[in-house]
């Protein structure tokens, strides 16, 4: 074994195919992905403007949806624009460092995992808000946001230390070609000349808990605003008390179907295309469509946003 080991090449850099099978689109797919990376960018930037701006909207609910699309920016910052560098293939843009692929893996789990509890945290607060209004201003002070916004973060950020750092441990000797677009954990424990049993472990107890821990507080809150619910004899109050958590219950369904799907799983070996097309999905398509839910399903950030851009237009004549 000793003198096979000594003829090993450790990997020092890593290639990322991506959509290999659209090379001659590939011009067509760097269209539409720039145009959804800048239109999610406009989106929340308008959010995080609106709330700031609006002195209405400066209540709790509106202090995570802020923090949620400052999330949802960097979420995909850290993956779309190197994508699009390699459509292109503008300096290198297929290739990046070992070092740089760990830290894509890394800030990329510590902003998912971070969007989790963060959506755990307002769904506690739609069921403070709706279960228990009268007690809402002592349960949910802005001491109570800030501390709960504090937590999903630290949280977040410490998520993905051991995950990562077993993977620092394995080794990469043969082929460096990554199979996706960017450095996620399937595809790299793919490539490993390691055993990976304890890595690949280790990331199903590791996602399952985060979404295990986050689901059960986004269940239980559903649960009690659901029962109470149905004790309100005016089908108008039903009506206006759910349209308060309508959209952050649509960006939950999205947000973890896709995620349950695609981690809570041990086997490395799996249609990485259909992978890729799910990644789409969670990674790209659902941070944009996010604002467009909150701005479409909530009749005050409708309403805010459509102020703001009358206020704008009106100003511009």
């Amino acid at each position: 074994m000793l003198p096979y080991a000594q003829n090993w090449t450790h990997v020092t850099e890593f290639v990322m195919v991506g959509f290999a099978g659209v090379h001659e689109a590939r011009l067509l797919f760097f269209t539409l992905f720039l145009t959804m990376y800048l239109f999610t960018l406009v989106e929340n930037l308008a959010i995080i403007l609106v709330v700031a701006l609006n002195h209405r909207l400066r209540r709790p609910m509106y202090f995570f949806l802020t923090h949620l699309s400052c999330l949802e920016i960097w979420y995909m910052s850290v993956t779309v624009p190197k994508m699009l560098a390699g459509f292109i293939g503008v300096g290198g843009g297929k290739n990046i460092s070992y070092a740089g692929c760990l830290s894509q893996l890394f800030i990329f789990t510590f902003l998912g995992a971070t969007e989790c509890f963060l959506l755990a945290a307002m769904a506690y607060d739609r069921y403070v808000a709706i279960c228990m209004p009268l007690r809402y201003g002592a349960l949910v002070s802005w001491g109570t946001c800030i501390r709960l916004a504090a937590a999903c973060w630290l949280v977040g950020l410490f998520t993905p230390v051991l995950p990562i750092y077993l993977m620092s441990q394995l080794t990469f000797c043969g082929p460096n070609v990554i199979d996706h677009f960017f450095c996620d954990a399937s595809p790299l424990l793919a490539l490993s000349c390691s055993d990976v049993t304890l890595k690949e472990t280790t990331d199903f107890l590791v996602s399952l808990a985060v979404l295990l821990a986050s689901s059960t507080v986004i269940s239980v809150s559903y649960g009690n605003i659901v029962w109470t619910l149905l004790h309100i004899r005016s089908a108008a109050e039903r009506r206006k008390a759910f349209s308060t958590c309508a959209a952050h219950l649509t960006v939950v369904s999205l947000f973890y179907g896709t995620l349950f799907f695609m981690y809570v799983r041990t086997k490395v070996a799996f249609s990485f295309n259909f992978n890729k097309v799910v990644s789409v999905f969670y990674s790209i398509v659902t941070p944009m469509l996010n604002p467009l839910i909150y701005s479409l399903r909530n009749k005050e950030v409708k309403g805010a946003l459509g102020r703001a851009f009358s206020l704008r237009s009106w100003k511009g004549q």
